[in-house]
């Protein structure tokens, strides 16, 4: 299937896209270009129109991975330009990409979410629907309203949205950096504010499999937890794994 990566030139979007153009012919949305080459590219912001219209001409399909701004989920700190990149990327810059796409008869896709939509010092997160959105950052907080933009398009324009929760994203070196060496507060002492990182290729597989999943069903919009904890010591993630018909969750 031909799917747009829309914001797909940015750090996340740049270390999925050798493992998700290996299942399907993608296409980048973004104002810089993408950093892998042979990947067709269409220059422009989620808050221009014409340029979302080009870019959704013949998709079967979106993954949206427009961040701007990010912060940790205990985090009140903010300042103008914090508040006016955030609330123009994660709820302006939504509502009228899906608007637009729907309107194209693209209704199936993936949002990128965050585990900082929640506040972060929790000793647990039982199950995505039990946990409030309850973060003091500005980036959580416009995050989880583009979780109620998702929604809504859902249940007006039956569109069929999966979010996910990503925490800590990382490279593969990152990864196994952290992995090898994690702070005094990591996951064999206190959980505190740490966070599990995620490797690469386990995240491309969750969008791989996300994007799947909403290939089945209409009008529907769910939110799932995805965090480098294997062991589920912190992160409830049986969802995943409900929510892709019996496949294994991504060891997220």
């Amino acid at each position: 299937m031909k799917v747009l990566l829309v914001g797909g030139a940015g750090h996340v979007g740049s270390f999925i896209t050798p493992y998700l153009r290996k299942h399907h012919d993608l296409r980048v949305l973004d104002l810089q270009p993408p950093r892998h080459e042979g990947l067709e590219y269409v220059q422009g912001s989620v808050t221009d129109p014409d340029a979302i219209r080009r870019a959704l001409e013949g998709v079967d399909g979106f993954i949206w991975l427009v961040m701007r701004r990010g912060q940790g989920g205990s985090a009140p700190t903010q300042d103008i330009p914090t508040i006016v990149d955030n609330y123009d990327a994660n709820t302006k810059g939504l509502h009228l990409f899906l608007y637009l796409a729907q309107e194209a008869g693209v209704r199936r896709g993936v949002y990128t979410s965050t585990m900082s939509v929640h506040f972060r010092k929790r000793e647990r997160y039982p199950a995505e629907e039990l946990v409030p959105l309850d973060t003091p950052s500005v980036y959580g907080l416009t995050k989880g309203f583009g979780e109620l933009i998702c929604q809504y398009f859902a249940r007006w324009f039956e569109m069929n949205l999966i979010g996910l929760r990503i925490t800590g994203p990382r490279t593969r070196e990152q990864y196994l950096d952290e992995r090898r060496n994690p702070p005094p507060f990591g996951p064999d002492t206190s959980v505190g504010e740490w966070v599990f990182p995620t490797d690469e290729e386990d995240l491309a597989e969750a969008y791989r499999l996300a994007f799947e999943a909403v290939q089945t069903g209409h009008g529907r919009f769910d939110a799932v937890f995805i965090a480098g904890d294997e062991t589920e010591r912190v992160h409830n993630l049986s969802k995943g794994s409900a929510s892709w018909a019996g496949r294994p969750a991504p060891s997220a």
